[in-house]
């Protein structure tokens, strides 16, 4: 199954009062492993950067300024992201932001059945723990060492993996070929074709080897050996 791990960086927290969506980065996984392929833009939010967003983000009125705007962009990430699963760490603050900056420029809001929130995931998981995602990452052994401020790409990468260890743990992605000729796993440029295993061939000790054998069980007391060593 095809989902989109994603991930948003805002100018503050409420999308109804003004505020507006900056970087989005999207994480396409298939059957939970990551394809290697994503989407990630930073927008021009048409409006000052407050000093606390900034020091979440590093996200400058300046970096920002030379930046397309969001409609200039929607229909690229709308291509991107089709009708999966949109997988979000507290998801209903980045669905928040996405729907009101759809809204804005006339295209329909992505519906709440896709949401996949990994947050109430690691609440049912794990109880009473500490669930934001570097928490997580420190839970699950995922190295975030790379991470000095918030981004969406790198948010979202880090995210995948732990969803991954959330749904089932990092084996999720495999699985036993049986009674099947060959199976097509569309996740690379190329397809992947796994074939039967070749039936067992036969081995049997040569003659030589197993009269050595038999000579040296022979100056053994009581050897065990010689129960099973077949008669000369």
């Amino acid at each position: 199954m095809r989902e989109i791990v994603f991930d948003t960086e805002t100018t503050g927290l409420n999308p109804a009062g003004g505020d507006r969506m900056v970087e989005i980065g999207c994480v396409e996984v298939f059957n939970r492993v990551e394809t290697g392929r994503h989407f990630h833009a930073y927008f021009n939010p048409e409006r000052d950067m407050p000093f606390e967003a900034q020091e979440v983000h590093g996200l400058s009125n300046l970096f920002l300024s030379d930046k397309p705007r969001f409609f200039e962009r929607a229909e690229e990430l709308l291509d991107f992201i089709e009708d999966s699963p949109l997988v979000a760490h507290n998801a209903g603050f980045d669905f928040g932001f996405l729907n009101s900056e759809l809204e804005r420029c006339g295209r329909l809001p992505v519906g709440l059945r896709r949401m996949v929130d990994t947050l109430m995931l690691a609440r049912s998981r794990h109880p009473g723990a500490k669930h934001s995602l570097d928490a997580l990452c420190v839970r699950f052994g995922i190295d975030r060492s790379h991470r000095v401020k918030h981004g969406a790409l790198l948010d979202a990468q880090l995210l995948a993996q732990v969803y991954v260890e959330l749904t089932g743990g990092r084996q999720i992605g495999l699985g036993l070929v049986a009674d099947t000729v060959s199976v097509m796993v569309p996740m690379g440029a190329r397809p992947v074709i796994a074939r039967p295993p070749r039936p067992a061939r036969p081995h049997f000790a040569a003659a030589e080897e197993l009269e050595r054998h038999r000579a040296f069980i022979s100056r053994l007391v009581e050897p065990l050996w010689a129960r099973f060593a077949p008669a000369g």
